[in-house]
């Protein structure tokens, strides 16, 4: 570095990568400013530079230096205390009015980067530790400097190992535009090159090439597939009386799940709603199975071992999917923000009418499991790893308030269904019918006695419809329900 080089950087107006000192010894210092520039808050991707024997007013102070303060502060990048390892460069610049010790940090791309644990950061001149949403904001600029697991080569694979015909005759039609296409005089693998479906530089295709077109993507990703079982009951301990495993390029197992989840999950029933009428009900409706199905798809982590699990249990679905929320999704603000694990695939998806990518996928099926008379969807994102949905069936939840007070309440077609299998009811419940005029009493003795009892068992106890239990729960403000799904629990706190 030259001298005016070093006085165009003393004088420089950037005060955010620019730091003065006359210490020689002060380690800590040292170490927070190296920190601080690795991080590079303001994002701008340009280097920092500590300068020892510089005054506050950009004055040199007349510092000689030795190799003996070369070498203590060359080895701050590599002594362990700054995590990930900081990219940094020390040089003296010698003037006329003294030694100046340069040190020079790359901006990292692996943020947050931390000294001794702590995250430092740059605001304007001075020097700070970062707030936990300044960390936030660090990490998803780290994600976001990363490609996507589905953009990257899958140096293990081949050309010949994707569905070429079906990616030329049926993909790219629906992807390019017509006139586009037809004068596009590139090899395949630069056309694929430019969907992020080919990697040039290695020869081979991406990972989203082979979940979208492959044909067996189970062998680069032992994950990518779909396991449905159904259980008899309502707990993975009931017997498996149906199971089926839907693998391959999704161009293929997409179709295949569409149809499965209409003609072999979705049943109609008719249900009387009047002496003289009835009027058909779902137990699911189909369009939120396949909303939640092809979400579950598209968003989950393909370097994942687990498969997309889709459970179902006497009355109700569990859809649980590697991978936990993403990016700028978090707990907080979900499901009003979305990002993608799996950038390409999604597009993809969304080329081929699966998704529309507009978020509001999880409020449309809310609506429509209110509209079929279910209970709403019940999402778990507290898993790190994993990500999970509830559905439960609109079998029992049929009757509104009104027929419940105008018709009274009539005993499910399907009572029973839930009971332990020794003695026909759940464990410790009060057995026998309550009467209207003691129902409250009735529901908190079962609740005392079986925290984990559902509305769905205590309707089909008491003979009464699930409307009227929710009802009569709801004017027991002592009683609590703590969790989600199968997993929570009653709490009952005394008057």
């Amino acid at each position: 570095m030259k001298q005016d080089e070093l006085y165009e950087i003393i004088h420089s107006d950037e005060s955010y990568r620019v730091e003065l000192t006359t210490s020689t010894g002060n380690m800590d210092k040292f170490q927070e400013a190296i920190c601080a520039f690795a991080n590079d808050m303001p994002g701008s991707r340009k280097k920092g530079y500590l300068l020892i024997g510089v005054d506050d007013n950009g004055s040199i102070s007349g510092l000689k230096v030795d190799d003996a303060l070369m070498k203590k502060i060359s080895g701050i990048r590599s002594d362990g205390n700054i995590l990930p390892l900081p990219v940094m460069s020390t040089e003296k610049v010698v003037t006329d009015k003294g030694d100046v010790l340069v040190v020079e940090v790359t901006p990292s791309f692996d943020t947050p980067v931390r000294y001794r644990g702590r995250t430092f950061i740059r605001i304007g001149p001075r020097r700070d530790i970062a707030s936990a949403e300044e960390e936030r904001i660090l990490a998803e600029r780290c994600a976001a400097s990363l490609p996507t697991f589905d953009t990257r080569p899958c140096r293990d694979a081949r050309l010949e190992d994707v569905d070429l015909d079906v990616i030329v005759k049926e993909y790219l039609p629906k992807a390019i535009d017509a006139e586009v296409l037809v004068n596009d005089t590139r090899s395949i693998k630069e056309q694929l090159a430019a969907l992020h479906l080919f990697n040039l530089q290695w020869d081979c295709p991406t990972y989203a090439a082979l979940i979208m077109f492959g044909y067996r993507p189970r062998f680069f990703m032992p994950g990518a597939y779909i396991q449905y079982v159904r259980f008899k009951g309502n707990d993975n301990g009931g017997e498996i009386m149906n199971e089926r495993r839907f693998e391959g390029g999704l161009y293929k197992i997409l179709p295949e799940l569409e149809n499965f989840i209409r003609d072999g999950i979705v049943t109609k029933r008719p249900v009387t709603i009047s002496i003289l009428r009835e009027k058909d009900v779902l137990n699911y409706p189909y369009k939120a199975l396949r909303e939640l199905m092809m979400n579950a798809v598209m968003h989950r982590d393909y370097q994942a071992n687990m498969p997309t699990r889709f459970y179902q249990y006497d009355h109700h679905i569990e859809i649980m999917n590697p991978g936990g929320l993403y990016g700028q999704a978090r707990p907080e603000n979900f499901p009003y923000v979305n990002d993608y694990r799996n950038s390409v695939v999604a597009e993809m998806m969304k080329t081929l009418n699966y998704v529309n990518m507009f978020n509001h996928g999880v409020r449309e099926v809310q609506e429509l499991l209110k509209d079929n008379g279910c209970p709403e969807a019940e999402f778990n994102v507290g898993y790190l790893t994993a990500f999970s949905v509830l559905v439960r069936d609109g079998v029992d939840g049929t009757q509104d308030d009104t027929q419940d007070d105008t018709q009274g309440d009539t005993q499910s077609d399907t009572q029973g269904d839930i009971q332990d299998v020794t003695q026909g009811v759940p464990q410790g419940v009060t057995q026998g019918v309550p009467q209207d005029d003691n129902l409250d009493a009735w529901i908190e003795e079962n609740i005392r006695q079986n925290p984990k009892i559902t509305t769905d068992e205590l309707a089909k106890l008491s003979n009464k419809g699930i409307a009227t239990i929710k009802r009569h729960i709801a004017k027991l403000p002592h009683i609590r329900y703590v969790g989600s799904g199968y997993s929570g629990h009653w709490e009952i706190t005394e008057k």
